[in-house]
């Protein structure tokens, strides 16, 4: 597992869920990251880790 929660990381948005959550990629794991947009680039802070994909915030 690449990404672990609670810890932060620096990411760019690479593409749009179905939801409208931004998603990125971190080696390669999906991270959803809601309200931001492709091309973005920001800290996140990993929420919930699942078995094929993770949920993240934006840190302000």
């Amino acid at each position: 597992m690449p990404v672990e929660e609670g810890k932060t990381y620096d990411v760019t948005i690479q593409d749009i869920a179905r939801q409208g959550d931004g998603i990125a990629r971190i080696e390669g794991f999906v991270v959803f990251v809601p309200n931001t947009s492709v091309g973005d680039e920001v800290q996140i802070k990993v929420e919930r880790v699942l078995p094929k994909f993770a949920f993240a915030s934006v840190v302000e």
